[in-house]
């Protein structure tokens, strides 16, 4: 069928256009809305429960010297270098509650120093590696602070 009325032709062709870019926003709107939704999900699949990852049934206890300090949310951390029974030195991993909490808790952001040697009670990861959740430290100066770890709630 020919249409004799060109106007109804352009008509069309635009409407036809038109549809294509809505589709096209559409789209485009949709995988926004998915890409927002996934970067906001990210940062609660990073964190996990203190069961994931630490053994409860793993308790362990070491002095060791502080080699790095990490200040940050959410979970502070710090590393020591401590020596085995061979005199071997491992670096361990210490995590602890977020800032707000161990500030609450009577630390503040200069309470390990890198140098400073401390004592640690925690729980061993379930993994193997030496990574321990912190639930208490005896800091230099004598004092013990409460790391504000998730073990502390179970």
């Amino acid at each position: 069928m020919v249409c004799k009325n060109r106007d109804h032709i352009t008509d069309v062709r635009e409407l036809a256009v038109m549809q294509i870019k809505i589709m096209k926003l559409k789209t485009m709107s949709f995988a926004m809305v998915g890409a927002i939704l996934l970067a906001a999900a990210l940062p609660v699949a990073a964190h996990h429960s203190f069961s994931a990852v630490f053994d409860r049934n793993a308790p362990a206890k070491f002095t060791g010297v502080v080699t790095k300090v990490e200040w940050s949310n959410p979970h502070a951390w710090f590393y020591v270098d401590v020596k085995d029974a061979a005199g071997h030195v491992k670096n361990y991993a210490c995590e602890t509650g977020p800032p707000n909490i161990l500030v609450r808790n009577g630390w503040r952001k200069d309470s390990l120093k890198v140098g400073d040697t401390v004592s640690i009670s925690g729980f061993r990861a379930k993994d193997g590696t030496d990574t321990f959740s912190t639930t208490d430290v005896i800091l230099p100066d004598g004092r013990k602070v409460f790391s504000g770890s998730n073990a502390d709630d179970n």
